[in-house]
């Protein structure tokens, strides 16, 4: 009996470490967190001084970059800049000020990340906004936007 009670406190013991290695690994590192943010920061100020360039540093620079916006995939670093140059700096068109907020930063492991938050656009024929969701890599040059889910409201 007592051997079974032993099992038992075992085995629960073992089942409690796991859920809490699980969680623990959910919440990324205070380093991780901080290189994302100040990454997503460097993005904002890129955007909003009219740095295209600047910006797209935040990605993966790679034919295998995904970004998911408005009903249409587009596959590439070369390719999702030339859309946003479309949607924003031809003629007619404006960059706005960008903000970001309601950011959630969640592990997916040591050098994975996913990103939750809103983004919004001050502009001066209104002020769009609207979701995305980011799954980052930690590369040798750091942190990089591998996709981008990007949603208007």
């Amino acid at each position: 009996m007592m051997k079974r009670h032993l099992s038992l406190g075992l085995f629960l013991l073992l089942m409690m470490s796991g859920a809490v290695t699980a969680v623990a690994q959910k919440t990324p590192s205070t380093k991780a967190v901080d290189e994302i943010r100040a990454l997503l920061d460097k993005q904002v100020a890129a955007w909003n001084r009219g740095d295209l360039t600047g910006f797209m540093a935040a990605y993966w620079k790679s034919a295998d970059l995904s970004f998911y916006s408005g009903g249409t995939k587009t596959f590439g670093w070369q390719q999702t800049i030339d859309r946003y140059r479309q949607r924003y700096q031809s003629a007619g068109r404006e960059m706005g000020q960008l903000d970001f907020s309601e950011l959630q930063i969640e592990s997916l492991s040591p050098n994975a990340a996913f990103v939750r938050g809103h983004w919004h656009l001050k502009m001066k024929d209104g002020e769009p906004g609207g979701l995305f969701t980011l799954i980052l890599r930690k590369q040798s040059g750091g942190w990089k936007i591998i996709h981008d889910h990007t949603s208007s409201q």
